[in-house]
């Protein structure tokens, strides 16, 4: 999936507050520098960070608090 599609989900899942996204993507991120594990299947070496995260909050493996349940 292109990472326009992506994004798009996950500000979805944010009920639409780039706010939230972004601190969520931030936090998400830093665990993934700090040596968490991807939830989703993307290698690390590949990917940045930024890119996981925000694709596991597009697929629902992170949520976000504040945001409204879908």
């Amino acid at each position: 999936m292109r990472l326009e599609k992506i994004a798009a989900k996950a500000l979805e899942r944010a009920n639409f507050n780039r706010y939230l996204l972004s601190t969520a993507v931030s936090k998400r991120a830093n665990e993934l520098a700090n040596g968490a594990q991807p939830l989703v299947e993307m290698d690390p070496k590949k990917h940045k960070f930024s890119d996981i995260a925000i694709t596991e909050i597009a697929e629902g493996l992170i949520t976000i608090e504040g945001a409204k349940a879908n």
